[in-house]
């Protein structure tokens, strides 16, 4: 028998912090977003406190102070450390596994006579448990939106135990009547609307709703909705993932930045960071983009934003190439004065590098700096981010996020490696 599982990791960021420090299990828990800013993720015991994702920290505070919960900045080192070791794992388990997100991913699941596979879902869950230590729910199906019905089914129905085999067709029906019409996979809160609207409460209802309803309101998109709910696969796993079409690297600052010096460092940091995943992905870029904002919130301060596009020419993926030309772009948007609250830049025009011809004088030297450009990012992989740079720029400054309460990045970097004490 042949289906489709989704693998999502429950409240992953929370679960990460919880396998280093055993202090935080069974105890409410959240995580913040970039600059301490807003909830990002919480554990099942925050949830119960009614702290809502996305909310912003300030405003539970009150419900922080008194309950006593524990508050995390993010460690996204880590966590996209533990991501890629779950990835691993299940790319031991299935023949195709698509990653469909940090801690989430579709594997196809094909089960003999002697078992089953729901369980052959218990057996993977326990696999991940036991070699990364992170809980997850898998939901079984015949398609993509019917597993991810059942992970949700999975995930909040403690008497699944974490996994939930969607294929029985006698079962489907019930579910789906239990399973509101804004919880499939693919509906956001717009089309929730005009679906309600029109008396289609539930998946159930939006299963059995007429296609030519469904194509003239919600296009060909919720007419594949619609058929996957009904058994019939519209979405094939996507094994391969689609090239990018542009990188970007963009951070809110820790705090308020008026100096060009700063700002410059900033901007020096969003390169490296955008070059290194260009590298990644074995491509060069054609043009960066560079922008800056000062913070809207501020209505008694001037306001700016504004960005500069300008051609990398000749393309290429060297960190030190591209900080020029972001320089130049930086220097046309700099107003004296004003105070930023955000800078990024943008890599587009990507092409394959070995896709672009070069002069016979010139390919020695791209060579070369792309052989050194390896190093570094070996040496950063191994060491640490940003323990080898590109520039003379300040590594340290206002620029920098809100890290007040992080904890350590426990796989990434030595000398933050856990300590046991005997």
């Amino acid at each position: 028998m042949k289906a489709i599982a989704i693998v999502d990791a429950n409240n992953f960021y929370v679960s990460c912090e919880r396998l280093f420090n055993p202090r935080l299990r069974d105890q409410a828990t959240v995580v913040l977003s970039n600059n301490d800013g807003c909830i990002v993720s919480r554990s099942n015991e925050a949830k119960e406190m009614k702290i809502s994702m996305g909310v912003p920290l300030f405003q539970v505070s009150k419900i922080i102070e008194q309950n006593g919960v524990h508050v995390l900045s993010s460690n996204y080192e880590l966590y996209g450390d533990m991501s890629h070791r779950m990835m691993e794992v299940l790319e031991t388990c299935s023949p195709e596994v698509e990653r469909y997100s940090i801690d989430e991913a579709f594997i196809s699941l094909e089960a003999d006579d002697s078992q089953g596979v729901e369980e052959l879902g218990r057996a993977i869950r326990a696999k991940i448990h036991r070699h990364v230590g992170i809980p997850v729910s898998i939901g079984i199906a015949a398609t993509k939106t019917l597993a991810k019905v059942a992970g949700h089914h999975a995930k909040v129905l403690p008497g699944l135990d974490g996994v939930f085999d969607l294929t029985p067709a006698s079962i489907q029906v019930p579910v789906l009547r239990n399973t509101p019409v804004e919880e499939v996979w693919g509906i956001g809160w717009r089309w929730a609307r005009k679906l309600k609207t029109a008396g289609i409460l539930t998946a159930f209802d939006l299963r059995e709703a007429r296609e030519s309803w469904i194509r003239s309101n919600m296009s060909i998109v919720g007419l594949r909705l619609a058929r996957e709910l009904r058994g019939i696969p519209c979405h094939t796993l996507n094994t391969c993932p689609v090239p990018r079409r542009a990188i970007n690297s963009t951070r809110s600052f820790g705090q308020m930045v008026d100096s060009k010096d700063e700002l410059k460092a900033a901007v020096a940091s969003f390169v490296a960071r955008a070059a290194e995943k260009l590298r990644r992905e074995k491509m060069v870029a054609g043009a960066i983009t560079v922008f800056v904002r000062t913070n809207k919130f501020h209505e008694d301060e001037e306001q700016f934003s504004g960005s500069v596009t300008l051609q990398l020419a000749p393309m290429t993926c060297i960190t030190n190439e591209i900080q020029e030309i972001a320089f130049k772009a930086l220097d046309s948007l700099f107003r004296q004065g004003l105070r930023y609250k955000k800078a990024g830049v943008m890599l587009t025009g990507l092409v394959p590098a070995n896709l672009i011809p070069q002069p016979l004088w010139e390919a020695e030297k791209s060579e070369r700096l792309r052989a050194v450009m390896g190093k570094v990012d070996r040496l950063n992989q191994r060491f640490g981010r940003e323990t080898v740079q590109c520039g003379q720029f300040h590594s340290e400054g206002k620029w920098r996020m809100k890290l007040d309460s992080r904890s350590p990045r426990y796989t990434t970097r030595w000398d933050e490696l856990l300590k046991v004490v005997c």
